[in-house]
């Protein structure tokens, strides 16, 4: 990989950073020491890296193959980890291309990176040397590193694969690699905080239901994208698990509460007011339907709707505020633009706007909906 920096060669993968990629890649390679193969993967990292890591887009920065990109973490989610971890000791366990290691481990002195693919290890351990930061790094399969472990860590992080054998997606603790449910206890009798990145699609319930040990779980999207779950394992003794709500990118507060609340709250129901609540993505993978109308002193329409409704305006609110009104469908006109939402309602935004003739765009909104009476239909004033 180190090849890879000469400067001829660096020249030329900034000067086609726009060039089609397929075209590329059926061209010779003008570098005898570098195929284009190589020097393509450097140009998809590079454009990852505009959206994704721009942290990294520094000369001598190394990119590694596409499937590593796609599982890293976003600098934004790996910064944001980053505000409630300090110590003297972190260890990421399963390394990868290091986004999250690199700013998990800002607030301490020593720092381990364990990965088992030495060309992805070197890779990192290169751009870190860039970046000028230090640490320890070791080519080892995480397995073999924790059976010959002595040593006691502040915090241990990791990010288990999430891919089996055929290159599938998995979520359940049981199918990822390594098996958390396995390690576990071996990982929390060496440190007193264990934090692992899990699915967005994992479910909240199930993961309480086998997994000893969590004091909180995060549930962290990214503008309004649920990018991941990340869950706390402490070994202090405690009886709740505080869970965080969280919209990166976005003007709205982290909405925090017990596991469990959502089981004793209860929703009032309501016909449309003046304002329309639609909470963000990390609440409604939260489930806490009742509780988030609860807390904000907000009416429900539908109890399958997960829409809320108030005569007065809650700017606290962790989601989109509409003020709305009432309309009925013979007041919608054809050609008419608007942007299209759902919500419990029997047909899809592309249907709604091949059955009524409308333009997708615009400034106004249509929400199509149920309350207790029955199909409903918001625009936006």
């Amino acid at each position: 990989m180190v090849k890879l920096l000469n400067k001829d060669i660096q020249d030329y993968i900034n000067a086609n950073l726009n060039t089609d990629l397929h075209t590329l890649l059926l061209k010779k390679s003008p570098f005898p020491e570098a195929s284009m193969h190589e020097i393509v993967q450097q140009i998809k990292g590079k454009q990852v890296a505009v959206r994704k890591f721009p942290f990294l887009l520094k000369e001598g920065i190394l990119f590694p193959p596409q499937l590593n990109l796609e599982q890293s973490s976003s600098e934004k989610t790996a910064l944001y980890k980053s505000e409630f971890l300090k110590g003297n000791t972190f260890i990421d366990l399963t390394s990868g291309f290091g986004i999250d290691a690199y700013y998990l481990s800002q607030n301490f002195e020593n720092v381990t990176l364990i990965e088992q693919n030495t060309e992805l290890l070197k890779v990192v351990e290169n751009n870190w040397g860039i970046l000028g930061r230090k640490a320890r790094f070791i080519n080892a399969m995480l397995e073999d590193f924790l059976n010959g472990n002595q040593e006691h860590f502040d915090v241990i992080y990791l990010d288990p694969a999430r891919r089996d054998e055929q290159k599938n997606k998995v979520f359940l603790l049981e199918d990822l690699s390594p098996d958390i449910l396995e390690i576990h206890e071996q990982l929390q009798s060496i440190s007193n905080l264990v934090v692992i990145k899990l699915s967005p699609l994992i479910d909240l319930k199930y993961l309480v239901s086998v997994l000893p040990g969590i004091s909180r779980i995060d549930i962290i999207a990214l503008k309004n994208d649920v990018k991941e779950v990340v869950v706390f394992l402490s070994n202090e003794n405690t009886n709740k698990i505080i869970c965080n709500c969280v919209n990166l990118e976005s003007n709205e507060s982290v909405f925090s509460f017990t596991f469990g609340e959502e089981e004793t709250a209860h929703s009032e129901y309501s016909e449309p007011e003046r304002y329309l609540y639609i909470p963000n993505h990390s609440i409604l993978k939260a489930g806490v339907f009742n509780l988030i109308s609860q807390k904000f002193g907000l009416k429900k329409l539908h109890p399958n709707s997960h829409l809320y409704t108030s005569d007065e305006r809650i700017e606290s609110f962790p989601g989109r505020i509409f003020e709305m009104e009432s309309v009925d469908s013979k007041s919608i006109k054809k050609k008419s633009q608007f942007n299209i939402i759902t919500k419990n309602y029997p047909l899809k935004p592309d249907e709604i706007k091949k059955k009524y003739g409308l333009k997708d765009g615009g400034d106004q909104y249509l929400i199509f909906t149920q309350s207790k009476k029955g199909k409903i239909i918001l625009k936006s004033v």
